[in-house]
């Protein structure tokens, strides 16, 4: 087995530890909460179904990369709740830390593939990353309304502060943003 092929395989065992990252967003049901990876299956999936109300035109498949890799990080990083003030202070460095080993695990052309992806991401700059980022704030909304609240109810989220978090949905679709409103 080439060195290159070793390192592929080793990335992708280290980010199946994604699997046992729970967010603070719980399933439909209400039963349990998810984990990171599922919201980023669910989130990768969501942007195919959404790319069409999108105000400008998208490049889907690369916006479902954007949202595969975005959370990676939280295998180091763990998941920051949108509304824990004290740990988004910390998050931003403890995600770029993440990032450098985690990415860096991967031969070098494919880390600058991956990382340039999570950078897309996090600037939130492009079509694509609006859109993601879109996605990835919508999801929860659709997840806390489903099960009654859910985390919102449990940290003593009010409506206001879920307002101000959803703000960046409407950069990239009117449409969208007006329904999750």
């Amino acid at each position: 087995m080439s060195d290159d092929l070793a390192a592929r395989l080793a990335f992708l065992l280290e980010v199946d530890r994604l699997k046992a990252v729970l967010r603070r967003t719980p399933l439909a049901d209400g039963r349990r909460l998810e984990n990171a990876a599922e919201h980023s299956w669910h989130a990768a999936l969501a942007v195919h179904v959404l790319a069409a109300v999108a105000d400008e035109p998208v490049d889907a498949a690369r916006a479902a990369l954007l949202l595969l890799v975005h959370d990676v990080v939280e295998i180091d990083a763990g998941d920051t709740f949108a509304y824990d003030v004290a740990g988004q202070s910390t998050q931003a460095a403890r995600e770029e830390a993440a990032a450098e080993r985690l990415f860096g695990l991967l031969p070098a052309a494919d880390a600058a593939v991956v990382r340039a992806a999570w950078d897309e991401f996090e600037a939130g700059e492009t079509p694509e990353a609006r859109l993601a980022v879109a996605v990835d704030r919508t999801l929860p909304v659709l997840l806390n309304a489903a099960s009654g609240g859910g985390s919102w109810r449990t940290a003593g989220v009010d409506g206001g502060r879920v307002r101000r978090r959803m703000e960046p949905i409407a950069r990239a679709s009117g449409a969208l943003a007006a329904a999750v409103e």
